[in-house]
């Protein structure tokens, strides 16, 4: 039966979740179909009880591992040969099926990590473990050797992994007419055979993998450039889509699906119901509710072009996501809102504060004092405790400087105890105690066991909303 057909005996209704499962993950650069046979996809054997103990799975959390391959044809074909099909594109797709949100996270495909050692196959030689770039787990041992690295490096339970060419994203862009984008310089970049003016426009399918691929037309000239416009080019897609009249056209959605199915490999498991279950999740999910960011990394030392993860701040992102975090419905448990509008109000530069060593350790304080200034707060003095000098890193403060001494708290490692001392005036003090661990930055920091929401930590790191472009040319 042809993909028309099928859309004939097709209900809107079905139409919309099949749709909405398509856009969600096609903007990310794949898609996939209610009907797995109709539509053509390609499956891969992949076999996750392998991979040894597995973090925990979180009831109504799919986390889909989004692969992106930018496979080389003509005088360049002989490069697969030699070196086998890595991802250009690593992207962690979490979607909740209760709340309706989604995030994505590109891992940069430049970042060294621990590979674990991985089985030969028809896909590789395997690999005996140890230090390689992340994308090069693909070449030892295909799709499964590549889901078995993400999951261990990230701790992220993974449901699913789809494979898509690249080059296919050319075919999803052209099928739903283009994308607008914002274009803030001219582009000349021969590499990526581009040349754009500047300007709001309209995309081709060329044009927008030009731009997905292009280095040298970003700011950075780097792979983490090239990241931020594929961000954004997902982000147009998903406008694109749902704006326009594909939900409710069954010839254009077929005609879309094709464009998105064509070059789509999945794993074996990922069948027809469980992308039923998706679709249907997909309906009602908000654009501001579906969110992209790159996780945080820094230049690997042995190498500075690569690059290595960013710790804490990594880790933390990806723990919020295998927990379910930042998939969760913000007006939700937000009875207290008026209070966090309040704190939220208080700057580091509001903050005034004496700092005092008791830790034991000489010159401590000359240390920390640039720190916090960095930050932005104010050191009026430092020096040793006289009247208090408690054990644990302490935040004293006067009565109603509440916001102020929270503050101060989530911007030190591990946080500290915030204490009101009536006998203070409008500054606050800081006492280091023994189990003092430094200053983490705001937003960085505080107690583990506070309870802070998920969504902190995204603050301080670049992030894209499918609701609306970051950048404007207005």
């Amino acid at each position: 039966m042809s993909t028309a057909a099928v859309a004939a005996k097709m209900t809107l209704g079905k139409w919309a979740a099949c749709a909405m499962t398509g856009v969600v993950i096609a903007g990310s650069l794949v898609g996939y179909g209610f009907y797995q046979d109709v539509l053509g996809i390609q499956t891969a054997h992949v076999d996750p009880d392998g991979w040894g103990d597995r973090p925990a799975q979180v009831d109504g959390v799919n986390n889909i591992l989004l692969l992106g391959t930018d496979e080389r044809a003509g005088e360049d074909a002989a490069y697969n040969d030699l070196n086998g099909i890595r991802p250009d594109v690593l992207v962690v797709v979490s979607i909740d099926v209760d709340q309706g949100g989604v995030t994505m996270v590109n891992l940069p495909r430049d970042t060294m990590v621990d590979i674990p050692p991985c089985d030969p196959g028809e896909e590789g030689e395997g690999w005996a473990g140890g230090v390689d770039q992340i994308n090069h787990a693909m070449t030892y041992g295909g799709m499964d050797c590549q889901g078995n690295t993400v999951e261990t490096v990230t701790g992220i339970h993974l449901d699913h992994l789809v494979l898509v060419d690249f080059a296919g994203f050319e075919q999803i862009v052209d099928s739903v007419g283009g994308i607008e984008m914002c274009v803030p310089e001219a582009i000349d970049d021969p590499k990526a055979h581009l040349t754009l003016d500047a300007g709001t426009q309209r995309l081709n399918g060329e044009q927008a993998l030009g731009l997905a691929r292009s280095r040298d037309s970003t700011e950075t000239g780097s792979d983490l450039g090239r990241i931020e416009n594929q961000q954004r080019m997902m982000g147009a897609i998903l406008r694109e889509v749902t704006s326009g009249d594909i939900l409710t056209s069954p010839g254009n959605l077929a005609g879309f699906l094709d464009s998105v199915t064509d070059s789509l490999v999945t794993d074996d498991q990922f069948n027809n119901a469980k992308m039923a279950e998706l679709a249907a999740a997909m309906r009602e999910v908000d654009l501001g509710r579906m969110n992209m960011v790159t996780a945080p990394v820094m230049d690997y030392q042995p190498n500075p072009d690569k690059v290595e993860l960013m710790e804490p701040d990594a880790s933390e992102l990806f723990s919020a996501v295998a927990a379910g975090e930042l998939t969760e419905d913000p007006e939700e448990g937000s009875d207290d809102s008026d209070s966090s509008e309040e704190e939220s109000e208080v700057e580091p530069s509001d903050v005034s504060l004496t700092l005092l060593n008791n830790t034991g350790i000489d010159g401590l304080g000359a240390q920390v004092e640039p720190l916090l200034a960095a930050e932005g707060f104010g050191v009026v003095g430092t020096g040793n405790p006289e009247l208090r000098a408690p054990e644990a890193t302490t935040v004293y403060h006067g009565a109603g400087l509440d916001g102020e001494a929270e503050l101060l708290a989530s911007a030190l490692t591990g946080g500290a105890e915030v204490v009101e001392e009536p006998t203070l005036g409008d500054d606050l003090e800081l006492v280091m105690g023994a189990d003092w661990s430094g200053v983490s930055g705001v937003g960085g920091g505080g107690d583990e066991g506070s309870g802070g929401s998920g969504g902190d930590v995204l603050d301080g790191l670049e992030t894209n909303s499918a609701a609306a472009d970051k950048v404007s040319c207005d």
